[in-house]
């Protein structure tokens, strides 16, 4: 991974916890997080991908990640995952609500099951986790909470109804949390990446071609990683964004 080289020095030291942290997206964030000399820790479902990444990042970084397994699904599941990464770091100051998955469906295939598991997966946890990090971050002080939406929910796509009902949720439930935990200097950012060219997309649902036609949308002619994702999320954390809150930040090489 070849990471953003900038410093926000406020960031040493702060209690981070990231969901779905074990691979694409948010293992390059946990790895941005560490390089800033944070304590992170990260939940994720997949044990045996978020162990090795864990012994990858060791080396790399100087320091180990606190990993907690969890399924998200699962509300108490949610409370315990957080009580244990309190019980590692102390206070949470950081909150990265990053744990999605983007599956496809034709309308005609959707049902009662698959719609509740999609939303259960996409956007339920954030909001149970934002729940159960919140009195931690008024111990601390204060904090950031940084959600991921997506474009996807405004690009018209026909196969994913169900993720895109969620990303966009995710910005009215990002709003919602920003005026509640104003008062508690807690702030509540959402972020919406464009296609992030990730090893799971690229073996699900992408290929040259698609990559390229996204490509010619863009204003920025290359291709976007997960790492393009770790300068942006470290800005919203730190307290260079002190006075932002409830706010959507874009990063799609310009397709919007």
């Amino acid at each position: 991974m070849s990471l953003p080289s900038g410093q926000f020095p406020d960031l040493r030291d702060r209690g981070v916890l990231v969901t779905g942290g074990g691979s694409g997206i948010g293992a390059a964030l946990v790895k941005g997080f560490l390089r800033q000399g944070a304590r992170v820790a990260f939940i994720d479902i997949a044990e045996e991908q978020s162990r090795a990444l864990c012994d990858k990042l060791t080396p790399e970084t100087g320091t180990r990640p606190e990993y907690i397994a969890a399924d998200l699904r699962h509300i108490e599941a949610v409370k315990r995952a957080v009580a244990a990464a309190v019980a590692a770091l102390g206070p949470i100051s950081v909150l990265v609500n990053n744990a999605a998955r983007d599956d496809r469906q034709a309308l005609e295939d959707v049902t009662e099951e698959s719609w509740n598991e999609s939303l259960s997966v996409n956007l339920s946890h954030l909001f149970f986790v934002s729940q159960a990090v919140a009195p931690h971050m008024r111990q601390a002080g204060g904090g950031s909470i940084i959600n991921f939406s997506s474009i996807a929910f405004m690009l018209n796509m026909p196969e994913i109804p169900a993720y895109a009902t969620a990303k966009a949720g995710i910005v009215g439930l990002t709003k919602s949390l920003a005026g509640r935990l104003g008062p508690d200097k807690i702030r509540v950012n959402a972020v919406l990446p464009g296609m992030i060219v990730t090893e799971r997309q690229k073996r699900l649902w992408l290929d040259d071609e698609s990559i390229a036609r996204m490509q010619g949308r863009q204003c920025l002619k290359r291709m976007l990683t997960a790492e393009d994702l770790v300068g942006p999320c470290l800005f919203l954390a730190s307290d260079c964004s002190a006075a932002m809150t409830a706010q959507t930040m874009i990063i799609d090489g310009g397709v919007l």
